[in-house]
């Protein structure tokens, strides 16, 4: 009756354009529903304007080349996704992919800037042909039950320690253990809780938008109360023609070094189980996988982000990928390419409003990507432990991810698990030869020094 009225409520009639194209309705959606889902995974995934070009501005870059980059890379890739794939996804530059950008590739192997762009670029090129040849596909189908709900719980954890220590809530031990507990009394902190308690409270009423109105009262509250969160203006002419523009700056040519070449390999590599493994808990967040657990229309969703790498090295921007925050925009209710269109526009936007992106502090988008982490710690229940072996790889993958902070790493060690196990249980015979290949690979690829 909820859903009804819902749908009775929106200004979109069901045979208006938009709802054809998108098919809302088909999916249960609504405009409004859409609209605010957009709005969230925007506000949630906005941080990348600024931690992007400070990484890469570390390393030799001009970080407002960077942010002109990084906005556009958002919008190519969101809009891809939103209109040609109609999935509620949105695409940016990959902060971890950012971070080896930066760090290994220019400051650790003294790579020139040009030719770093020009190996982000063949990254695209081969991670896009990995795509559309269906391999990637390929590795979904052979990815087992336990281990695709086991990177949906580990990626749900991912989220929440990354949220935690965006606002020091969790900080690195310099002692003991790994983490330890930040300043419980800091205003970033107490802002935090009170915002997860906050969405969790407005979430079970079913109040539409919670998870915005939450995210919208915590930024006009540190604009009243914070003294680091202050107004910076409104509009700034982004400069895409400027000397500093890295706009086209590319060496192909250069990337072709058999010294790069490796790393190119490991980019691609790193990008077909990380950034699949995300779609796919994406999707399975927004109820967009069919009757044997594969992605609805999961082809183009799979070719956009990677499209998307060929479009961040020829705009100077780091690789682009599904951000994990876009579970934030489908657990607002997205369930359409509408979704990941509006964040597309808003990045466009963005781009003329820079100095806005400072008015949205860490301690306002923590609560809503801690709040989805939780939400995905559910897919604990979609495990089988009829299927011992399955279930506990599916928690082995699910623990690493959060111990490793590296998605790719849980997925190995989860194959690792289930094949050994199926081994050491007389079970071998349900061993499949596309999971004994990807385990063979992903072995090869971590022994071989190649992850990042």
């Amino acid at each position: 009756m909820k859903s009804e009225q819902a749908q009775t409520s929106t200004a979109i009639p069901n045979d208006s354009f938009l709802d054809r194209y998108f098919n809302i309705s088909a999916r249960g959606s609504t405009l409004r529903r859409e609209i605010i889902a957009g709005l969230t995974t925007f506000l949630a995934m906005v941080y990348s304007v600024i931690v992007v070009p400070n990484m890469l501005g570390s390393a030799g870059f001009d970080p407002g080349a960077v942010f002109v980059a990084t906005c556009l890379i958002a919008a190519f890739g969101s809009l891809l996704m939103g209109l040609w794939a109609n999935m509620p996804m949105a695409i940016g530059c990959a902060i971890s992919l950012t971070a080896f950008t930066a760090y290994s590739m220019v400051l650790g192997q003294g790579i020139s800037i040009p030719v770093t762009l020009g190996a982000i670029f063949l990254m695209g090129i081969v991670f896009t042909l990995v795509s559309v040849t269906g391999i990637r596909q390929w590795v979904l189908t052979n990815l087992p039950k336990g281990i695709a709900h086991g990177t949906g719980i580990g990626i749900g954890l991912f989220l929440l320690l990354i949220a935690t220590n965006s606002v020091k809530l969790i900080v690195a031990n310099d002692a003991g253990l790994p983490v330890a507990l930040g300043d419980i009394h800091s205003l970033p902190v107490i802002a935090t809780v009170v915002g997860l308690a906050a969405t969790i409270g407005l979430e079970r009423r079913g109040v539409p938008g919670g998870i915005l109105l939450v995210i919208i009262g915590l930024s006009v509250f540190g604009l009243i109360f914070d003294p680091s969160v202050t107004y910076q203006g409104l509009f700034a002419l982004p400069d895409l023609m400027s000397d500093k523009s890295l706009i086209g700056q590319l060496d192909i040519m250069g990337a072709l070094n058999p010294v790069v070449l490796p790393i190119v390999l490991a980019l691609v590599m790193t990008a077909i189980f990380d950034a699949t493994g995300t779609i796919r808990a994406v999707a399975g967040q927004a109820e967009l996988l069919d009757e044997k657990d594969n992605i609805i229309g999961g082809g183009k969703a799979l070719t956009s982000d990677s499209v998307s790498s060929i479009f961040a090295g020829a705009v100077g921007g780091a690789p682009a990928a599904v951000y994990i925050e876009s579970a934030a925009g489908t657990a607002a209710g997205g369930k359409t390419g509408l979704t990941a269109t509006i964040v597309g526009l808003l990045f466009l936007l963005m781009m003329f409003l820079a100095p806005l992106s400072y008015l949205v502090p860490a301690y306002a988008t923590a609560p809503a990507l801690m709040y989805v982490g939780l939400l995905m710690l559910s897919n604990v229940t979609k495990l089988d432990f009829n299927d011992k072996v399955d279930a506990m790889a599916g928690l082995t993958c699910a623990v690493f991810i959060i111990l490793s902070c590296n998605i790719v790493t849980g997925i190995m060690l989860g194959f690792v698990t289930l094949v050994i196990g199926r081994i050491f249980s007389g079970e071998w015979r349900q061993i499949k030869l596309g999971v004994l290949a990807i385990t063979i690979g992903l072995v090869a690829f971590y022994m071989g020094g190649w992850a990042i």
